[in-house]
């Protein structure tokens, strides 16, 4: 009944991917055999850094943190064939502060700083602009970005 309600919300209000039905990909965890297509590391492990693409055909694909997932999307017809940005859904990440799965376009995306993902350097996802500006300040980084749902933006850290 909440579920329902939540989601006849989140129509009204127009939210969502672009276009379709607003939180009809819905977050899932990755299962204990998921493995990340880009680099083969089982992705359950990593769920403070676990990224997620949903596509329109309901594929899930899991990956052990954002920039093996952005390696992924944007590179997407050498992992599916015939395959373009079109055919995504949803993309989620694992937010920093929270450790809860957002949408990647709510988030800024910290590149170098002295936070490591399961596989070293990492695109750390912060949400907010206030959260991302403490976060360089704690940990450092050389780019703030964003994702508007085809390429990452880099913003003005001095904004």
């Amino acid at each position: 009944m909440i579920r329902k309600f939540l989601i006849s919300l989140a129509i009204v209000l127009g939210l969502g991917w672009g276009g379709g039905p607003a939180f009809a990909a819905e977050w899932r965890a990755p299962g204990a055999d998921a493995r990340c297509p880009v680099c083969g590391m089982f992705v359950a492990s990593y769920h403070n850094w676990t990224a997620s693409i949903i596509l329109k055909d309901g594929a899930r694909v899991f990956f052990d943190g954002p920039k093996d997932m952005f390696r992924y999307f944007f590179d997407l017809n050498k992992y599916r064939p015939g395959a373009g940005p079109e055919a995504v859904e949803e993309i989620f990440v694992t937010e920093y502060y929270t450790v809860q799965p957002v949408p990647a376009r709510q988030v800024y995306f910290i590149n170098g700083s002295d936070v490591l993902g399961p596989m070293g350097k990492e695109l750390v996802p912060v949400k907010g602009l206030e959260p991302a500006r403490a976060f360089l300040r704690d940990h450092g980084g050389v780019k703030l970005l964003r994702f508007d749902g085809q390429a990452l933006i880099e913003v003005d850290i001095q904004q």
